[in-house]
């Protein structure tokens, strides 16, 4: 709730329902996840994300609101998870079959940490990390660096030497979409998406949302000139 370009965004409404509630209603298409947790904060103002959980039956922990890879760490050991996916809290339009595609991705290659976001060719908004829990316990015990504890997962992708990366790309390059939700002008995009589409199609993927942006390529103005934040490498890269 305390997001610094769009303060409470993960709960502002959408065709009368919270921005979370249609990304869990999302992710539950997705066949290959065994259960969803939302992993958020102690904070006071994050209780309406609780409460909000609460009435989706959804599982919630809590834990630091600046040291985000404690509480993936403490989520995947409460809920002993083997295998931890990685989705952010304010992408809407995630496609279910695309996280199916990652978590396949990820079984069949055996590698340590998969992403789609290591050579970007989807639209943001549709990033999916899929790790060992190994991996992530690893990054949790010795990440030390504060863009490694805020961002989770750098502590991985950026040791390719001890780690096993693997890149899942699409074809053509889709990387200069901008389907997450950072500023006002995101939200205004994907809830005129999320409106247009979920009635007549609620299993809606990638290729439905770039047709209906065809019809409607004034949209993809709106936010157009927003700038994706960078997570800027720190000093302590450690073999």
């Amino acid at each position: 709730m305390t997001s610094t370009r769009l303060p409470g965004k993960v709960l502002m409404p959408i065709a009368g329902r919270a921005m979370l509630s249609w990304q869990l209603e999302r992710m539950r298409r997705a066949r290959t996840l065994d259960r969803i947790v939302v992993a958020t904060t102690t904070l006071a103002s994050d209780d309406a994300v609780v409460a909000l959980c609460e009435a989706e039956h959804c599982d919630v922990t809590r834990g630091s609101e600046t040291d985000v890879l404690s509480r993936y760490v403490h989520a995947a050991r409460l809920f002993d998870a083997a295998t931890v996916v990685r989705l952010t809290s304010d992408c809407p339009l995630m496609d279910p079959a695309l996280i199916d595609q990652a978590v396949q991705r990820f079984a069949d290659t055996g590698c340590d940490y998969l992403s789609n976001m290591l050579q970007p060719t989807y639209p943001y908004g549709l990033a999916v990390e899929v790790m060992k829990r190994q991996a992530l316990l690893a990054a949790g015990d010795e990440a030390t660096d504060p863009q490694e504890r805020e961002h989770v997962t750098p502590f991985i992708y950026w040791r390719p030497q001890r780690f096993r990366l693997q890149s899942l790309a699409m074809s053509p390059d889709l990387s200069h979409h901008r389907w997450t939700v950072d500023t006002p002008q995101d939200f205004e995009l994907v809830s005129r998406i999320l409106a247009a589409l979920y009635q007549r199609q609620p299993d809606f993927g990638i290729a439905d949302v770039l047709a209906l942006l065809e019809q409607h390529p004034e949209w993809v103005k709106i936010n157009a000139h927003v700038e994706q934040k960078a997570v800027n490498r720190g000093t302590q890269d450690k073999p």
